[in-house]
């Protein structure tokens, strides 16, 4: 009697949804810290003629069961990957927080290996990284940290009931962790820099950020008005710059 064969493993779920093949550019969206891919419930599915494409890690919502990847270096190394095939026209990455410096780390990792470049990282509410790991979260026990994962899913819109509170607790702790983890000093990227900071962003002042100019030659800096969760809800002016930096590809006709 012959043995079952083994079912095919199957591929990771880096992309919360499948990618236009007809979008003339791509814009993948990092999610912060202790939150999926789901986050960006807000945003449009597309700005302008840029299909926004939803970065999904491990370890949470529809990849629950798999472990975190513990640092950024073996995120980017697993999503560089994974983004081969998606690299076919202009892209560009954008994260908020603890969202913005992965798409930092994937930019190292592909330029290293000789692979496409984004036309632009967008990194916003976030200090450069040689001047981190900063954030205020770092001080918080689990207490802390907990009744800060609330404030997020209030801030998502959601209801901070106690399994769904628990359930995210150990991804922001482990995202944390990566983020405290990431130290790589003075790094120059190939790629352009927007630094977006927020007027009212009491955990990331925008004067904190002033070490991006140092980052990238092609950097550009910008101040707009809203808190630290501004950027959930696609505000126009936040649009407007992505849309300012991706250039006439943005406003080209979809096939």
């Amino acid at each position: 009697m012959n043995s079952p064969r083994p079912r095919p493993k199957k591929p990771p779920r880096w992309l919360l949804r499948t990618p236009d093949p007809n979008a003339p550019a791509r814009l993948f969206l990092f999610p912060y810290s202790g939150c999926g891919a789901s986050m960006y419930q807000a945003w449009p599915r597309r700005i302008g003629a840029i299909d926004v494409c939803l970065i999904q890690p491990p370890a949470r919502q529809n990849r629950i069961a798999e472990p975190h990847y513990g640092t950024y270096e073996n995120m980017a190394r697993d999503l560089v990957e994974y983004l081969r095939p998606h690299l076919d026209r202009p892209f560009a990455f954008f994260g908020h927080c603890g969202g913005a410096l992965p798409g930092v780390e994937v930019t190292r990792q592909l330029a290293a290996a000789g692979l496409p470049l984004p036309e632009r990282v967008f990194v916003s509410g976030q200090v450069a990284p040689h001047d981190g790991p900063y954030s205020r979260l770092f001080e918080l026990g689990r207490d802390g940290l907990r009744a800060e994962l609330g404030r997020i899913i209030t801030a998502l819109g959601g209801e901070p009931s106690g399994p769904l509170v628990e359930m995210g607790l150990e991804v922001l702790v482990n995202d944390l962790e990566a983020n405290r983890r990431y130290s790589p000093g003075r790094i120059s990227l190939p790629s352009g820099v927007t630094a977006i900071g927020w007027s009212e962003d009491t955990e990331i002042p925008t004067e904190l950020m002033g070490g991006w100019p140092d980052v990238s030659a092609g950097h550009r800096s910008v101040e707009l008005s809203g808190d630290h969760f501004a950027f959930l809800s696609a505000p126009e002016a936040l649009l407007a710059e992505i849309r300012r930096d991706f250039g006439r590809v943005a406003e080209a006709p979809v096939v």
